[in-house]
């Protein structure tokens, strides 16, 4: 059961998951699962082979990394990155940049998977930071790019970013489509008009 929890709450990311969400994925009632958080979190808490920790910050529960870790993540942060930046970090890096500002949730749907874990290393290397709130429901947060962007792309100004391909062009008159001949023709109607 605590794979079970463990993965969950690491996909999740930031977003957290509350009580009777985790309850309904793991098909246990609110109790039981409440119980199995709570030996989840002793068990994590115990561990001095993990750097992982569960919480509970409101009402939702988050895997997050234990404060005695903060010395080596601060350095590995701050440092120079080791390696450029993921895939999934430069896909949603893009969306952000053509498309800001932008919430999280915009970003997913373009993307079509969850993107919180490559937003969060985003935001840490500082290429992009919260831009205001969504007047929507739940105020979501809109991000864009940063200065920093800027510099770690060589580029003076957002109008510097090279422009998106087209996707594909209508003809000048859409009644064109129907009067095209036909890309494929059927066998059987060939036949007969031979005959």
């Amino acid at each position: 059961m605590f794979a079970k929890i463990e993965a969950i709450l690491y996909a999740a990311g930031e977003d957290g998951v509350d009580l009777v969400n985790l309850a309904q994925i793991l098909g246990l009632s609110v109790t039981a699962t409440r119980q199995q958080l709570e030996k989840f979190m002793s068990k994590l808490a115990a561990d001095a082979d993990s750097g992982l920790c569960c919480r509970l910050a409101g009402d939702k529960y988050y895997l997050l990394t234990k404060p005695e870790t903060a010395a080596v993540l601060r350095q590995y942060f701050q440092g120079p990155p080791a390696t450029g930046l993921s895939q999934a970090a430069l896909e949603v890096l893009a969306i952000i940049a053509y498309q800001q500002p932008v919430t999280r949730i915009e970003i997913d749907q373009v993307r079509g998977v969850q993107s919180s874990g490559a937003l969060q290393t985003l935001v840490t290397r500082q290429l992009v930071n919260e831009a205001g709130r969504l007047d929507a429901p739940g105020r979501p947060i809109m991000y864009a790019t940063t200065p920093e962007f800027l510099d770690y792309f060589g580029l003076k100004h957002l109008s510097d970013l090279p422009p998106l391909p087209e996707t594909g062009t209508m003809p000048a008159d859409p009644e064109d489509l129907f009067n095209q001949e036909p890309l494929f023709t059927d066998p059987v109607e060939t036949e007969n008009n031979d005959e």
